[in-house]
C-alpha cells in the first residue's frame, strides 16, 4: 500500500467525497430507495453523516444545510423535481433491507 501523509489522505478523501456528491447529482434518475435497497446508504444518509462530523468538530450544522450540500439546492426542491413515488417492489424490499437500528 502506498505511504501517504495525513494530509494526503485528507484530501483524496475530500475528492473522492466531491466526486462522489457530483456523480449523485447528475444521477437524479437513481432514487434514494434504490441506493438504500442496493448499498444501505442514500444521498441523506450521506448528509447526515456530514451533519455529524461538523457537529463533532464544533460546527454547529441543522439537518437543511447538509442536505442543501448533498444535494446542491434545497431538498425540498430536489424532491419536487427528481422523486417519484416508490413502487410497492421498492418498498417491500426497503422492509427487508433496511438498516436494524
Amino acid at each position: 500500500m502506498t505511504d501517504l501523509t495525513p494530509q494526503q489522505q485528507l484530501e483524496f478523501e475530500a475528492a473522492a467525497f466531491r466526486r462522489l456528491v457530483a456523480h449523485l447529482r447528475e444521477r437524479s434518475d437513481v432514487q434514494n430507495i434504490d441506493l438504500m435497497n442496493l448499498a444501505g446508504f442514500c444521498r441523506n444518509c450521506l448528509s447526515n453523516w456530514y451533519r455529524d462530523a461538523a457537529n463533532a468538530a464544533g460546527v454547529p450544522m441543522e439537518k437543511e444545510e447538509s442536505r442543501e450540500i448533498v444535494y446542491g439546492m434545497p431538498y425540498e426542491e430536489w424532491r419536487s423535481l427528481h422523486q417519484r413515488e416508490a413502487s410497492g417492489e421498492q418498498k417491500a424490499a426497503f422492509e427487508v433491507n433496511k438498516p436494524k437500528d
